[in-house]
């Protein structure tokens, strides 16, 4: 009696160690996904047309979903723009969209699909979930419908939102988040008049969301992680990758370590637009990554990571951005700089000459120090330290402070900045540093063939130098410290002073 009275607490006991255990992790997937897109048109097309196409793109998620719930994932991400594409206008999105009801309605669409109109699409997804014990989150489209009472109401009587939707593994939708930044050629959604910021509970920690662009902005990406609290940002995207410094792993990648999250981001698959580049990243390392331009397949990825991980006592220690660099003189050079463009961005660059040395190259207040030692100065490869203190107003107004090691295109100056997708000088060591005046700068370090970089090559040190740690020849294609001073920021990062009201 008394031995199976111990039984039965040895079991019990087990089970409750067994349930805290699953709580303090949890498997993430992300579904790179190579959309099939829809003729273009300039007319719209019918409702069952427009669901025909999306249950093409939800039958290859479906089988995404299944394959990571059967490896027991317990959430998964998928892209931006992956249910129906982007070759739209306002007029021909429009039967690709449905009424997204807020989550406080508490709806589980696979249990009542017709609860709230027409929904198809989120009765499928609500069933994914549902009958493979899933979250999952998808990016569609959601229609608002307005009047002349509203004096921001469109022509045409509706807004119309890029949406993320997150079900849990009831099926029972919990998210709805509503781009708040789009990305200027956008012109099929509209802003939303309120931010949005979305979060949710589970069992594996606190979850926040947003999309694509939103990620280069104060609100609502800095907000969730430092006034919210989140664990977790699932972020949807439909990223064209601009070497060198806006490649997408490399950029998502140093977000999170920068920011101290999990990040899951999952990436459209379509490498005629250079879209491609998914992964599961930590603020301690890069778990997994997605990157290839050689084929037009989709890629499924998972990973074990921490529900909590400002809990970890390996979480990291925050930097000072600019201790280091604005405690030192800058180093001398007897020879020019030069500008140089990348993304329309005027930096000023100066050569790295020799095979090993120190270089300053300065513009405004931003000063970029470099220290570095190459295995040998090739003759057939430049390499250039540059400096961006300025506005970025291109397809969007948000401003930076970037210091830059660029290999350039050719060995003349004037194709630094444009992007490359190979080197072969290696850097043996390597030190960057930045007199930053914020403290939102995100670290990247991309090898030949457009790699990460991995963490066990550098180090990021607490007065912010990116610094090489084990002394292995590495092929650098770039490094950058990428830093965003929001403050001077226009209010939408996809709206100028001129759409302003």
């Amino acid at each position: 009696m008394i031995r199976s009275y111990f039984l039965k607490f040895v079991a019990i006991f087990a089970l409750f160690v067994l349930s805290v255990s699953a709580t303090d992790t949890f498997i993430a997937a992300v579904y790179e996904h190579a959309v099939i897109l829809p003729n273009k048109t300039e007319t719209p097309v019918s409702k069952e047309e427009a669901l025909l196409l999306m249950n093409k793109n939800m039958d290859v998620l479906e089988k995404a979903v299944k394959l990571a719930a059967r490896q027991g994932a317990h959430i998964i991400v998928t892209p931006e723009d992956g249910i129906y594409g982007w070759v739209f206008t306002r007029e021909t999105i429009y039967p690709y969209l449905e009424d997204i009801p807020h989550p406080e309605v508490n709806w589980i669409p696979c249990k009542d699909p017709q609860r709230f109109g027409y929904a198809p699409v989120q009765e499928r997804l609500s069933c994914l979930a549902k009958d493979n014990s899933i979250y999952v989150v998808a990016n569609i489209g959601d229609k608002k419908p307005c009047n002349a009472s509203d004096p921001q109401c469109p022509t045409d009587g509706r807004y119309q939102y890029n949406t993320n939707v997150a079900f849990d593994a009831e099926g029972r939708l919990v998210a709805r988040y509503h781009k708040y930044n789009l990305y200027e050629p956008e012109t099929q959604f509209d802003f939303p008049k309120d931010l949005d910021l979305v979060t949710f509970d589970t069992p594996f920690g606190k979850f926040g969301i947003f999309t694509c662009f939103d990620i280069f902005s104060h609100d609502p990406a800095v907000v969730l992680v430092e006034k919210l609290q989140v664990d977790s940002v699932l972020f949807p995207t439909a990223w064209g990758n601009l070497l060198p410094l806006l490649s997408a792993v490399p950029f998502h990648s140093s977000w999170a370590r920068a920011m101290g999250v999990n990040l899951l981001a999952a990436n459209v698959h379509n490498t005629t637009m250079h879209m491609t580049g998914s992964g599961i990243y930590t603020p301690e390392a890069v778990n997994v990554y997605h990157y290839d331009m050689e084929t037009e397949s989709g890629q499924l990825m998972l990973s074990e990571l921490k529900s909590r991980p400002r809990n970890a006592p390996t979480y990291p220690a925050p930097v000072d951005w600019g201790a280091y660099a604005k405690g030192i003189r800058p180093f001398s050079s007897e020879q020019s700089d030069f500008p140089g463009t990348f993304y329309f961005d005027e930096f000023t660059f100066t050569e790295l000459k020799r095979s090993a040395g120190n270089y300053t190259v300065c513009q405004k207040d931003l000063c970029c120090h470099l220290t570095y030692k190459m295995s040998e100065k090739r003759t057939d490869e430049l390499y250039a330290l540059g400096a961006f203190d300025g506005l970025h107003t291109v397809e969007g107004q948000y401003y930076l402070q970037v210091c830059t090691l660029v290999k350039c295109q050719t060995t003349d100056q004037s194709t630094c900045g444009k992007a490359i997708g190979s080197a072969f000088t290696k850097f043996e060591e390597f030190s960057l540093s930045g007199t930053f005046g914020t403290s939102y700068v995100f670290p990247q370090l991309t090898l030949s063939g457009s790699q990460l970089g991995p963490e066990r090559y550098y180090e990021i040190s607490r007065d912010g130098r990116l610094k090489s740690r084990s002394g292995t020849p590495l092929p650098i294609l770039g490094m950058a410290l990428y830093g965003r001073v929001f403050e001077k920021d226009f209010p939408r990062l996809g709206q100028g002073p001129a759409k302003l009201e």
